[in-house]
């Protein structure tokens, strides 16, 4: 599996070996409204950076103070051509129907730069699989753009246990999917701080990033640590496969609830494994589920 080298700096040098002019740079932030999308905003902003957030709203509300809101919609490429005036590196999200006119347009705009957000299942290479097929698509896509590109591979989000939030304020049981499926979630702050330092800079140009967070846990544990984290006794109840497709297809369409069935049932993805490549790029450990946790303690 592809990983990063060891001794990458994510500091001062890492930037000046872009041989950019600062000055002349620009990040845009597709999905800067998301949970990846969000975080990376603050952490350029908070690095000096110049910004441009693209949500559908292209609201300022929320916005650290210096950053470009802009509006436009990644399934309507037209509605993205102003924002990619004067940018030199973009963050694209996956998945949109107009990924490859952007792509295009963004080199047109003289865009050097893509950093994409995929997904380990892209790793698996089943394009028959709704959730991997549109990861390897996009990955395809950034590949053949003709622009400088990495691409970023994360496990699930440790902010999926936001799903959680509802049952909690119901009570102290918790149902939970898959009992039996332990992955190394990652904090979407650790995602995008590996996004940063190959937007930053090209050392990681042509290259695929893994990204994991630091230990392996089972839905129990995590249900067992946001417990500890909010003063709780939590009990976990895990549902069968059955009781699991009937709660998800509540929620999503049939092929993306087939997915994770064969991720998470069949094993055709093993999300348990932790890689090193955060600590690598950014020069920092990537965060526990605790840490997680205790900084989104308010929103459950």
């Amino acid at each position: 599996m592809a990983t990063a080298e060891d001794g990458h700096d994510a500091g001062p040098s890492a930037v000046r070996a872009t041989g950019e002019d600062e000055d002349e740079r620009m990040f845009l932030v597709t999905g800067a409204t998301g949970n990846v999308g969000g975080e990376l905003v603050r952490a350029l902003a908070g690095a000096g950076e110049p910004v441009r957030a693209l949500s559908r709203a292209g609201r300022s509300e929320g916005l650290p103070p210096g950053v470009e809101p802009a509006a436009g919609d990644l399934n309507e490429p037209e509605t993205v051509r102003a924002a990619l005036d004067g940018v030199t590196a973009v963050f694209l999200m996956p998945g949109y129907a107009g990924q490859r006119q952007i792509l295009a347009d963004a080199r047109a705009a003289g865009v050097r730069r893509v950093v994409l957000l995929s997904g380990r299942s892209a790793g698996t290479g089943d394009t028959a699989n709704a959730v991997a097929g549109y990861m390897i698509d996009a990955e395809e896509a950034v590949r053949e753009s003709g622009l400088a590109w990495t691409c970023v591979r994360p496990t699930s989000f440790m902010s999926n246990a936001l799903q959680l939030a509802d049952q909690l304020r119901a009570g102290d049981s918790v149902r939970v999917p898959f009992p039996d499926a332990a992955t190394a979630d990652i904090d979407p702050y650790d995602i995008a701080r590996t996004v940063m330092v190959a937007l930053r800079s090209g050392e990681f140009d042509g290259r695929v990033l893994e990204v994991t967070g630091p230990e392996p846990l089972l839905p129990a544990d995590r249900v067992r640590i946001l417990g500890k984290v909010l003063g709780r006794e939590l009990r976990t109840v895990g549902l069968t496969h059955e009781e699991a497709r009937a709660e998800l297809e509540a929620r999503m369409p049939v092929p993306y609830v087939d997915a994770f069935f064969s991720f998470y049932v069949d094993g055709t993805l093993d999300e348990s494994e932790v890689l090193p490549t955060v600590q690598e790029v950014t020069g920092r450990a990537p965060r526990t589920f605790e840490e997680w946790a205790r900084t989104h303690a308010a929103e459950f």
